[in-house]
């Protein structure tokens, strides 16, 4: 182990020498954890609601009031009968357009039927489609307060129905973020460490060291884990860090076991830190290293490990190529660890993915740079 400690401190003095990558592998992912998780975000609030209310009547204001009261719409517009309504979408003035006809109030005064309008911009599918859901939620509820009225004029009580009661675990308030904070850290943590070790390792080919490195009395694996300890440290820094900001910035804290946390990183890490080691033995190039490093680790931790996109709703060939990125399992741990409050008993099988994942990438790295070496 002494030979080990010795590259190790030599890569640290390296990463220290040079502030700005040390900089950019720790400031960096809190950096990209504000922007993202800021900018990523799938709740959909104050939609700009347009209403052309041809009524004018207490029903029609009244219906007007409980979609503004929802806190979801936001009146923009009030469009005069006879005005081009598609102008209003098209120059992105609002999203939903409400139309209530004349004779809406007498109608419902009288008995009968009336008819209500919901024009939609239907080029987001995923808004459209939430819009709608909340749209028929609300005249869902003025309906049912309606005839509650009509049948207590009458002298009828309704009889009680199902008593609706849902419950939400784990994130009562339904927000985005409490999800997307726990997929960024495996993202970012995945890039950055993947990145790091990759683009160090080439450096040191470029600048002629590497071949001092192999000419020394080392083994392979402890060149390897010399190469990487440093990095697992400062990845293990950088964690912690997005964990403070995703606590201080998004309310998300650890509800599990912070051991599990611990544990599952630290396989999760060296999977990714091997990973690197294993393209800097094909690559070069630091350029090279880096594009290679940006497809295998960024895309699929950010398209294909369930981070933002449902895994089931993937075509089949799809799902299939998923279970070989290890971003896959390591979001089951930690959305379980940080929301659910878990250990990594009930994730045993996701956890022991990653063991694999770490043993392979290193098998193969240590495989190709004693090659390397012969």
């Amino acid at each position: 182990m002494r030979r080990t400690w010795a590259v190790a401190r030599k890569e640290l003095r390296q990463v220290v020498r040079d502030p700005l990558s040390l900089i950019m592998l720790i400031g960096l992912p809190a950096f990209m954890l504000v922007l993202y998780g800021y900018a990523l975000n799938f709740d959909v609030r104050h939609i700009a609601l347009a209403v052309q209310d041809r009524d004018h009547s207490v029903a029609s204001r009244d219906l007007i009031a409980a979609f503004v009261n929802s806190t979801y719409f936001d009146v923009v517009a009030t469009p005069a009968p006879g005005q081009d309504l598609e102008v209003l979408t098209e120059r992105l003035q609002a999203k939903a357009i409400l139309v209530i006809p004349e004779d809406f109030g007498a109608d419902l005064g009288a008995g009968r039927a009336a008819s209500v309008q919901l024009l939609l911009d239907g080029a987001d599918a995923t808004t459209a489609t939430t819009i709608l859901g909340y749209a028929g939620g609300l005249v869902a509820q003025a309906n049912e307060r309606l005839l509650r009225g009509s049948l207590s004029r009458m002298g009828i009580t309704l009889e009680p129905g199902i008593a609706y009661e849902p419950r939400v675990w784990y994130n009562p308030e339904l927000e985005s973020t409490q999800f997307l904070v726990p997929g960024l850290i495996g993202f970012l943590l995945m890039l950055t460490a993947v990145l790091a070790t990759a683009l160090s390792v080439v450096r040191e080919k470029e600048r002629g060291t590497m071949e001092q490195l192999r000419v020394a009395p080392l083994r392979t694996w402890e060149l390897i884990l010399g190469k990487t300890l440093p990095y697992l440290a400062i990845s293990y820094l950088a964690a912690i860090i997005i964990l403070v900001a995703a606590r201080l910035l998004f309310d998300v804290q650890v509800e599990g076991s912070s051991l599990a946390l611990f544990v599952a990183t630290l396989v999760y890490l060296f999977g990714a830190l091997g990973l690197g080691v294993l393209i800097s033995t094909i690559a070069d190039t630091q350029a090279l290293a880096f594009q290679i490093s940006l497809i295998s680790s960024m895309l699929p931790a950010l398209l294909l490990s369930g981070f933002i996109f449902q895994i089931r709703s993937m075509p089949l060939f799809l799902q299939a190529i998923t279970y070989l990125v290890p971003a896959r399992y390591y979001l089951v741990i930690l959305r379980g660890v940080i929301l659910k409050g878990t250990t990594l008993e009930p994730y045993w099988d996701q956890f022991l993915a990653l063991v694999v994942f770490a043993v392979v990438m290193v098998t193969l790295a240590s495989v190709r740079l004693a090659r390397k070496e012969q």
